[in-house]
C-alpha cells in the first residue's frame, strides 16, 4: 500500500458495546464511503442511525466474502469508497474482511486499516495478565475433544493466551479446564464496554462451580495466563 495516495477501501472499527467507543475518523470514513460493506445489515444500520449516517449497504459475511471479493475490487478500481465493517470491533480478527484485505493487496488496491476498538486488547489488558507475549486463536472449537486439546496447549504455553467463547458452551469449557488444570488461575471477560461488563478471576475449579450455576449471557473473552504465571 502506497500511503500517499488516497485509499480506496477503508478497514473500519466499530464499537463492541459501547457506541461512544467509535472513532472520529471511523466516523468521518463512514460519511464520506460511497459504500459500506458489513457483516449484517441490519446490526449495522442501527449503529449508522444512531451517528446519522445513510450510506449505501452491502453484505460482506463468512458465507459469500469470497463470492463478493471480484465486485469490490471492480467498484474500488473504479473509484468508488468502500468502507468496510463488522457487527463489532476490528474486520478481520474473527470477523470477516480478510480475505477481501488480501485480494486488495494482491490486485494492487489502495487500503487502510483504521485503528479502534478490540475485544482481544481490551480483556488482555484488564485481565492483569502479562500482556506480551500474547497469543489469539478466536473461537474455541466446539468438539469437546478438539476444544480439550486447545486448552491444553493453552495451560503449556508461556504465552497469556486468549480465546472467544460462545455463552452456552463457557459452562462446558470450564469443566474441561477444571479436569485438566484445577488449580490454575483464569479471567473470564465478558460484556467488555458494556452496561453489565464483568471480569470474573478465580482458578478452573472456583470460576466453573460459578457459572455452572448461572445462565450465560453475552460476549466472552477467555484468557489462560502463562504456564510460568500459573
Amino acid at each position: 500500500m502506497d500511503s500517499k495516495n488516497s485509499p480506496q477501501v477503508t478497514f473500519v472499527p466499530t464499537p463492541i458495546g459501547n457506541l461512544g467507543d467509535i472513532t472520529l475518523r471511523a466516523i468521518e470514513t463512514l460519511r464520506k464511503a460511497d459504500l459500506i460493506a458489513c457483516e449484517d445489515t441490519r446490526h449495522s444500520l442501527r449503529l449508522l442511525n444512531h451517528l446519522e449516517i445513510s450510506r449505501p449497504l452491502i453484505s460482506l459475511h463468512d458465507h459469500n466474502e469470497q463470492h463478493r471479493i471480484p465486485e469490490l475490487i471492480t467498484r474500488a478500481q473504479g473509484g468508488e469508497k468502500i468502507a468496510i465493517i463488522s457487527d463489532a470491533g476490528t474486520p478481520c480478527l474473527s470477523d470477516p474482511g480478510h480475505r477481501f484485505l488480501k485480494a486488495c493487496h494482491d490486485q494492487d488496491v489502495e487500503f487502510t486499516v483504521l485503528p479502534g476498538p478490540s475485544a482481544i486488547t481490551t480483556a488482555l489488558v484488564a485481565s492483569g495478565f502479562p500482556p506480551h507475549p500474547f497469543s489469539f486463536h478466536g473461537f474455541l472449537h466446539v468438539k469437546k475433544g478438539k476444544r480439550g486439546k486447545q486448552l491444553q496447549a493453552a495451560l503449556d504455553s508461556a504465552e497469556t493466551t486468549l480465546f472467544f467463547e460462545s455463552p452456552h458452551r463457557l459452562p462446558s469449557t470450564l469443566t474441561i479446564l477444571k479436569e485438566l488444570a484445577p488449580d490454575t488461575l483464569i479471567c473470564v471477560a465478558r460484556e467488555l464496554t458494556k452496561a453489565f461488563e464483568t471480569l470474573h478471576h478465580g482458578t478452573s475449579t472456583e470460576l466453573d462451580a460459578y457459572f455452572s450455576e448461572r445462565k450465560v449471557k453475552g460476549e466472552i473473552v477467555l484468557l489462560i495466563p502463562p504456564h510460568s504465571d500459573k
